[in-house]
């Protein structure tokens, strides 16, 4: 597969005056996708003479030129298919009419750590608003969460939390929310299998979240597999203290409310309980002020969910060259999805910044391959119904334009799933696809402000992080004028660039992390639910 070049983003053929245009990724492609809200009908002739035999739906491909039955369907300059039927010029290319290629090899074919991204210059003086942590993290919000160990105290926790939010936050000004970190997990499970460490470390790292400001409340039940000491061992809380004592100083005692202990008297004493430790947590959160820290304590988790084919021409090429423009300030962004950028492993092994880093990210996607395998399904079964209704017609083109959001720096780094962020720069966090699990992933990573783009259109949003949703259509924009928070869908107008673009995002994000702006998502308080990646048995 050719590594996808990136400096023809995008490319419209328009003439003045008349309405069909047509975006084309690449000079040698041989498709390019409808650009006109609602489509076009069959008999359209855009500015080169190319005349639709079909109506074509927006975001859909549109043959350039005539294609065989087994001819190579090109976009952004990688084949993402093989045409099953005779497609002649101007006939619409969609799932129905190509076959898609098999997955790239994982071997030593590969190249590794071979491309060299042109350097660029650091970026300095910008810095932002934040809370300061002890152990040298930096929060971009004060929250109180509370940690439960399974499922069955999830209700309970729902009460208190209800509870403290009407009774007790207001006395906290400098507390921003109080959140229950509630989740499937706990009991019920192989907790000793060997892949029951990932929603383990999942959750003991997502405890720890910058945004919580170190301080550590768990509900549990107390007949549950996962134990409060198991959740949280005393090395676990020793990493959370300030770096200059924790070689030799002891953690407090784990905070723990359990139901089934003896004093819990009915269920207004769990409340009353939990009600009553909660207070501690928020004098001291409370306590905290913002102060000035340097752009590159940010830890910014990069995203997609709801795409169509407008996601790699607008949304996540600006996402990228933000992303870049993060890297050059010195701060950490991850981008993830395995299988939405599996097809371009090729590209993301020559980025590597050594031979080490292309290796582990060849190991998550093996590891992935045959967690896939052991579920009889691959990566096909990514694509969505709404990604198709967007012009994706498979995941090796939805791959192609996921990838765009990493931007082009070198990547410095690869974590496994759950695993906590070490380092600065680029860094390739392994999840699922799935938004919700993706997300709590890169929560578990120290991500302390999310990016994510739509083109179908989601209200997904975080309790734990503040999320600004990028539209890629700005008729999606229009719609959902108070879900969504920046526009993309400008560049394909031909009213913004990129750079226009992935500059705003990166001045949004500052002002988002400082808490002078609040996305649409935090103002609405729309919060999807924690989702652990199991991929241990259940019993």
């Amino acid at each position: 597969m050719e590594r996808m070049d990136t400096e023809h983003l995008p490319r419209a053929e328009r003439a003045p005056g008349q309405a069909p245009l047509y975006i084309r990724m690449h000079a040698n492609d041989n498709v390019a996708i409808v650009a006109n809200d609602g489509g076009l009908p069959v008999g359209a002739v855009f500015a080169d003479g190319l005349q639709l035999t079909q109506a074509v739906p927006q975001g859909h491909k549109v043959a350039l030129s005539d294609l065989a039955p087994g001819d190579a369907i090109r976009r952004y300059n990688v084949v993402i298919g093989f045409a099953e039927v005779a497609l002649p010029r101007g006939s619409w290319v969609n799932e129905r009419v190509m076959r898609m290629p098999p997955a790239p090899e994982l071997d030593d074919q590969l190249p590794m750590a071979t491309a060299r991204a042109q350097a660029a210059p650091p970026l300095e003086g910008y810095t932002f608003e934040g809370y300061r942590n002890a152990d040298g993290s930096v929060g971009t919000r004060n929250i109180l969460a509370i940690t439960t160990t399974v499922q069955c105290v999830a209700g309970v926790v729902e009460v208190a939390v209800a509870r403290i939010k009407a009774q007790l936050l207001p006395r906290y000004p400098n507390v921003d929310d109080v959140v229950g970190l509630e989740h499937t997990y706990g009991c019920g499970v192989a907790i000793d299998a060997p892949d029951a460490e990932i929603p383990i470390r999942t959750l003991r790292n997502i405890s720890r979240n910058p945004n919580f400001g170190g301080e550590v409340m768990v509900v549990s039940l107390g007949c549950e597999k996962l134990q409060p000491e198991r959740l949280l061992p005393r090395e676990a809380l020793l990493v959370a203290m300030p770096r200059s004592a924790a070689g030799s100083a002891v953690p407090e005692p784990l905070d723990v409310v359990c139901l089934q202990d003896a004093e819990h008297v009915g269920f207004m004493s769990m409340i009353d309980a939990i009600v009553e430790q909660a207070r501690g947590h928020l004098e001291r959160l409370n306590a905290r002020q913002r102060e000035t820290v340097p752009a590159s304590e940010l830890v910014v988790g990069v995203q997609c969910g709801g795409s169509d084919a407008f996601s790699g021409v607008t949304a996540n090429p600006a996402v990228g060259f933000a992303t870049d423009l993060l890297v050059r300030a010195g701060a950490s962004v991850m981008f993830s999805e395995v299988t939405e950028v599996r097809d371009g492993i090729d590209q993301l092994t020559a980025r590597a910044s050594t031979p080490d880093v292309a290796q582990a990210m060849v190991a998550q996607m093996a590891w992935y391959d045959a967690y896939l395998a052991r579920g009889r399904v691959d990566r096909s079964a990514n694509t969505t119904p709404g990604n198709k209704k967007g012009g994706l017609s498979n995941i090796v083109e939805k791959a192609m334009g996921s990838i765009i959001k990493s931007g082009s720096q070198p990547i410095s780094g690869v974590l496994a799933p759950g695993e906590k962020l070490t380092r600065k720069g680029l860094v390739y966090a392994a999840t699922p696809a799935s938004d919700f699990i993706c997300g709590t992933l890169q929560l578990a990573a120290g991500m302390n402000l999310h990016i994510f783009t739509t083109g179908r259109g989601t209200p997904y949003g975080l309790a734990e992080c503040p999320v600004i949703k990028v539209a890629t259509r700005s008729d999606l924009a229009r719609r959902w004028h108070d879900l969504m928070d920046v526009n993309a869908g400008r560049i394909a107008d031909g009213e913004a660039s990129v750079e226009d673009i992935g500059w705003e995002l990166f001045h949004l994000m500052l002002d988002v992390a400082s808490g002078c702006r609040k996305t649409w998502a935090e103002q609405w308080k729309l919060h999807n639910a924690l989702v652990l990646f199991n991929p241990a048995p259940v019993t």
